[in-house]
C-alpha cells in the first residue's frame, strides 16, 4: 500500500528510510529545500511548520488544559463514550510498547494511555494530556497532520519537524461524528519503529472506524445523545482570497471586515500562540508599529465581533479558525490540484501592503506555482493557464506550454501569449 500516507511500504528498510530522511531534514532546516526522498505529505507539512514559525530545535507543545478544566472538557467530549472500546482494541491487547492518544479537533490531547515507561519518556517532549499537538504548535507529527488534512497518516522518526521527536514514530487517523461527518478529534499510536509499519496504520484506521460505529450504536440505543464537539459552532471561518476586505463567519452569521481588520485576523490566525502589540504592529506596517495604534484597532475589532473571539496579553484568537488559504494548502497537500485551483479565486488580500500579509500572499503564490509546475497533470496545467488569476502569469503559461502537443493550435496560442508576456 505505497499510497504516500504510510512511512515505509512493505519490503522497505526502515533504517535506510530513517537515514535518508534525517539528511533531508537537515537540508531543509538549513536551506528550505525539499529532497525527493521525502514523501510529499511530509514535505508539505515541513513547509507549513516553517511558515507557522515552529522552531525545529526549540519547540515544546504547550499544555493548554490541566486539572479540573481538562477533566471537564474530557467528560463533556463526544469521544468519551468510546474510550472503553479503544482501550480494549489498542491498550489492553497492544502487541508491543506503545502509547494510545485521543485528541480533540483542535489538537489537544485528552487521553494518553499505554506503556508506563513510554509515558515517562514522552513527558520530556510534552506528549501528555492537555498538550496541543496541532501542526501549528508542534510542527509535523501524525496527530497534527491527520487533523490538518483530515486523513490517516504516519510520521516516522526524523520526518517529525521538531528534532526532539526524532526518536519517536506515530500513526494517526481522524475521528468523525457518525451522523454529521464533523471532525471530532484524532486517534494516535505513538512509540518506536513498529508503530510506523503498514500494519500499524491499518490498525489505527480500523480502530477509528470501530469507534465511529460504536458511537452510532450507543446513540441508537439511547445511551448517548447526539452531540457536537465543544466549540464546534464557535469555529471562525475567514475568507481572504481575492478580496479587498474579508468575510468572517462566526456564531451562525457573517461579518464583513475592513482591510485592516482582515489583516489583523489573518495574522492572528497564523500565530495561534499570540502576538505582542509591537510584533503585531510590525507585521501590519513597518513604518507604524505603535502598540497604541494596534490597541485602538483591537478595541474596534472587539466592538465589531464581541468579546468572545479575541484575547489580549498577548493578542490572540480564543476560538479555532479556518481560512480559505488553509483550504488551498490542504488540497495541494492531498494532491487534489483541480480543487486547489477552484479554491483560489485570487491572491491573499491583494490591496494589503502589510508586511505580514505580503509574506502570506507570496508564500501561497509560490507554493501553488511550485506544486502545480512539478506535480500537476496536463489537464490541470491547462486549467491553471486559463484560470483568471493566472492567465498572465508566465509561470502558469510556460508550464501549460510544456504539457501540450507542439504541433497543436493550443501550443501556438500559449506560445504567443508567453511571448507577449515577455517569457
Amino acid at each position: 500500500m505505497a499510497d504516500g500516507w504510510i512511512a515505509w511500504p512493505r519490503g522497505a528498510d526502515p533504517d535506510a528510510v530513517r537515514r535518508d530522511v534525517a539528511v533531508a531534514h537537515a537540508r531543509f532546516t538549513d536551506s528550505g529545500q525539499i529532497s525527493d526522498r521525502v514523501r510529499a505529505v511530509v514535505g508539505a507539512s515541513w513547509r507549513r511548520s516553517a511558515r507557522h514559525g515552529v522552531d525545529p530545535d526549540g519547540t515544546t507543545p504547550r499544555v493548554e488544559l490541566s486539572g479540573h478544566v481538562l477533566r471537564d472538557h474530557r467528560a463533556a467530549h463526544p469521544l468519551a463514550p468510546v474510550m472503553p472500546l479503544l482501550r480494549r482494541l489498542l491498550v489492553d491487547t497492544a502487541p508491543g510498547p506503545q502509547l494510545v492518544a485521543v485528541g480533540d479537533a483542535s489538537g489537544r490531547l485528552l487521553w494518553v494511555e499505554g506503556d508506563h515507561r513510554l509515558r515517562d519518556r514522552a513527558e520530556a517532549m510534552a506528549f501528555v494530556e492537555g498538550a496541543n499537538w496541532d501542526e501549528r504548535s508542534a510542527g509535523t507529527n501524525a496527530p497534527g497532520v491527520a487533523l490538518t488534512l483530515d486523513h490517516e497518516v504516519q510520521v516516522f522518526a526524523s520526518e517529525h519537524f521538531a528534532r526532539s521527536v526524532h526518536r519517536w514514530s506515530c500513526s494517526a487517523a481522524p475521528l468523525h461524528d457518525p451522523d454529521t461527518g464533523a471532525l471530532l478529534g484524532v486517534l494516535d499510536l505513538t512509540g518506536e519503529d513498529h508503530v510506523a509499519s503498514p500494519h500499524a496504520l491499518a490498525l489505527v484506521r480500523a480502530a477509528a472506524a470501530a469507534a465511529e460505529a460504536e458511537l452510532r450504536a450507543l446513540r441508537l440505543g439511547g445511551r448517548v445523545p447526539p452531540q457536537r464537539p465543544p466549540g464546534e459552532d464557535d469555529r471562525l471561518r475567514l475568507r481572504v482570497l481575492g478580496r479587498d476586505g474579508a468575510e468572517l463567519s462566526h456564531d451562525g452569521g457573517a461579518t464583513a471586515l475592513s482591510l485592516r481588520h482582515a489583516e489583523i485576523l489573518l495574522l492572528l490566525s497564523r500565530f495561534p500562540r499570540g502576538l505582542t502589540g509591537a510584533a503585531l504592529g510590525a507585521l501590519l506596517h513597518e513604518r507604524d508599529a505603535s502598540p497604541v495604534t494596534v490597541r485602538a484597532e483591537m478595541a474596534r475589532l472587539r466592538r465589531l465581533l464581541g468579546p468572545g473571539p479575541l484575547a489580549s496579553r498577548p493578542y490572540r484568537l480564543c476560538r479555532p479558525v479556518d481560512s480559505d488559504v488553509d483550504d488551498v494548502r490542504r488540497h495541494l497537500a492531498a494532491g487534489d490540484h483541480l480543487r486547489a485551483l477552484d479554491a483560489y479565486p485570487g491572491p491573499v488580500l491583494p490591496r494589503s501592503e502589510a508586511p505580514g500579509v505580503v509574506e502570506v500572499r507570496d508564500s501561497l503564490q509560490a507554493e501553488v506555482c511550485a506544486v502545480l509546475a512539478d506535480h500537476a497533470s496536463p489537464e490541470v496545467l491547462l486549467a491553471w493557464a486559463e484560470h483568471p488569476e493566472w492567465r498572465e502569469d508566465p509561470r502558469a503559461v510556460a508550464a501549460a506550454l510544456g504539457a501540450v502537443d507542439p504541433g497543436s493550435p493550443r501550443h501556438a496560442a500559449l506560445r504567443g501569449r508567453l511571448h507577449w508576456l515577455g517569457g
